[in-house]
């Protein structure tokens, strides 16, 4: 990707997000939307005319906050440990893990906005990380800690992401999963760690409040 492009959308997510913080995790700061700008009332119809994709990076989802507190909460969870957050959106739980002393962390993301999102979001909070655009469902590059949040909201992503996921545990990687409750969660070869009342907008989920919960991912 150019730096043009990534300057670009580097401007445009300036211009239509605030830097905020989420209320799970209020000591960290992101680039969202919130009700005062147009991002968040435009559909995705007319977001695809102009070209962008449901902007999922705009958006602190309840089960990445979740997640992100417990890795503040428990630092020794990730401190010292090379780590993958997988579909990173905003950057939130990537954040949260070099906060908490991870000693290398790679968000990754196939959303075209994201490389953009992460970075101006690790910015904001001093903290380093690598991206990645790529899909590395299926990949093992030898990561201690693999971090997911919220991904279980459809079928077909489930349906990817639970066997590998799964075989990455098996490998020794500790897989850790924030998630509100998504109909999709396996329902079982999970160990629930924490959980966590996360406070939402009711134009994004069912209620103003998920429960949700952080689990890891057991072998099998």
């Amino acid at each position: 990707m150019s730096d043009a492009i990534v300057r670009d959308r580097t401007r445009f997510i300036r211009q239509n997000t605030a830097l905020i913080a989420p209320p799970h995790v209020p000591e960290l700061r992101l680039y969202l939307a919130d009700e005062a700008h147009h991002l968040w009332h435009r559909t995705e119809q007319e977001l695809e005319a102009i070209g962008l994709p449901p902007p999922f990076w705009a958006f602190a989802w309840a089960g990445g906050q979740a997640l992100a507190r417990h890795l503040l909460d428990n630092p020794e969870s990730v401190r010292g440990r090379r780590v993958l957050d997988f579909a990173s959106g905003s950057g939130l739980v990537a954040i949260a893990a070099a906060r908490a002393g991870a000693a290398c962390v790679e968000a990754a993301d196939i959303d075209p906005f994201c490389a953009a999102a992460v970075r101006l979001n690790a910015m904001a909070n001093d903290v380093s990380l690598d991206f990645r655009d790529s899909d590395l469902i299926g990949a093992d590059e030898g990561w201690d800690v693999v971090l997911a949040g919220d991904v279980f909201y459809d079928r077909p992503m489930a349906e990817r992401v639970a066997p590998w996921l799964q075989a990455l545990a098996r490998r020794g990687a500790a897989v850790l999963v924030g998630d509100p409750g998504r109909a999709y969660l396996p329902k079982s070869g999970l160990e629930r760690l924490s959980i966590h009342e996360v406070a939402v907008t009711r134009a994004l989920e069912d209620s103003e409040v998920k429960r949700s919960a952080v689990w890891q991912v057991l072998p099998g």
